[in-house]
């Protein structure tokens, strides 16, 4: 379990530290304060800075560049037309510029171990008899508590990242990764829920989503995947349906609110974040007030049972003063529940244990 994070030079951070985290972890602060910024540093580190990863935080933010010559080129040699987006990178970095010898790094401590991550740009080498002159550079990720050669992924002239050179390194760092599970504020793809659901049927994980659904819909009796891939690429909330103790008729999902299907995506990424870590972004969307008390009660037994470190973000008092009741109802403890206030302006978070966190919602103090 992450005991405290460092980051430098990443983002809107040149440096910012997220000490004393327990083993759930709500991050407050105004808008554009850096908290998703904090769960993606989070994420890359977690993943050891799996490239996957990098395409998903980054082309869910549009941080992008289309490259139309290379498109042409390739459709013209090759007959074929590929993505031709690259990862526009200078994003990631503090300023939003990059330069040879640019860096960012991520450092966490875990039971008196240190394990840092840093990403930079550097000098392509040139191979042995080569005549070529052009400066090319390399994305160079180095994971510096092991005995490990870095791993250097070519640059587009543009300072890009192509996605085909995603998918060619990808598998070379698919099995050093955490079990991560990252729910953004939109929640999961419905091609990604089907994938996990299905993953869990007649497993004893089927009946936690069960009753986590129950919280929301109380007369849900099952819920089952229709397994059409026709459903896996849709937008729409689908691919589902549930039966009531009342009905006999089999509702699809979108029938039934946001909320269920919030939740439904939350317990599905938390089952499958066993032993790792689940990120959630804006974790209150979608609930009523009334329920959020239960939907901590399920994060923190579940996060308990499973050995899941929780860090979420919000911008709702309902939020976390519905965590402070679970707070109240534990014994204090080093990997228990905090509440990480970040501020721009401050080189470390703010925190509030599970006692201040009570003496906060009791006394009406405003945390966020």
């Amino acid at each position: 379990m992450l005991k405290s994070l460092k980051i430098e030079n990443f983002r809107c951070f040149q440096f910012f530290e997220l000490p004393q985290l327990g083993k759930v972890n709500l991050l407050v602060g105004t808008n554009n304060s850096g908290k998703t910024s904090l769960l993606e540093a989070i994420q890359l580190f977690c993943s050891r800075a799996n490239l996957g990863v990098f395409r998903e935080v980054m082309i869910n933010r549009g941080e992008y560049l289309l490259n139309e010559e290379s498109t042409e080129n390739r459709a013209l040699s090759r007959g074929l037309i590929k993505d031709n987006r690259e990862l526009d990178i200078r994003h990631l970095f503090y300023g939003h510029e990059v330069d040879v010898g640019s860096k960012f790094s991520i450092t966490g401590d875990n039971d008196n171990e240190s394990k840092s991550l840093i990403i930079s740009i550097q000098r392509k080498k040139p191979e042995s008899g080569s005549f070529e002159h052009l400066e090319e550079l390399v994305l160079s990720i180095d994971w510096l508590s092991q005995d490990e050669e870095p791993i250097k992924v070519p640059l587009s002239p543009n300072i890009g990242l192509p996605l085909e050179y995603i998918r060619r390194f990808r598998q070379e760092l698919k099995n050093l990764e955490a079990r991560t599970q990252f729910v953004t504020s939109s929640s999961l793809t419905t091609e990604k829920m089907i994938d996990l659901f299905d993953q869990v049927v007649l497993q004893p994980e089927e009946e936690i989503i069960t009753q986590a659904l129950k919280i929301i819909e109380p007369s849900l009796k099952r819920i089952a995947s229709v397994g059409s891939e026709k459903y896996r690429l849709s937008d729409s909330r689908s691919g589902f349906v549930v039966r009531l103790s009342d009905s006999n008729q089999r509702i699809p999902i979108g029938s039934m609110g946001d909320g269920i299907w919030r939740m439904l995506g939350l317990t599905l990424a938390i089952v499958h974040a066993t032993g790792g870590v689940l990120l959630v972004d804006e974790i209150d969307t979608g609930f009523h007030f009334s329920t959020m008390s239960d939907m901590w009660k399920l994060i923190w037994e579940t996060a308990k049972q499973l050995n899941v470190q929780v860090f979420a973000t919000t911008h709702n008092s309902d939020c976390w003063t519905s965590l402070a009741k679970i707070a109240n109802s534990e014994s204090p403890s080093d990997e228990g529940i905090t509440i990480q206030r970040i501020e721009r302006d401050k080189p470390t978070s703010i925190i509030f244990n599970e006692r201040q966190i009570v003496i906060a919602a009791e006394r009406g103090i405003e945390v966020r």
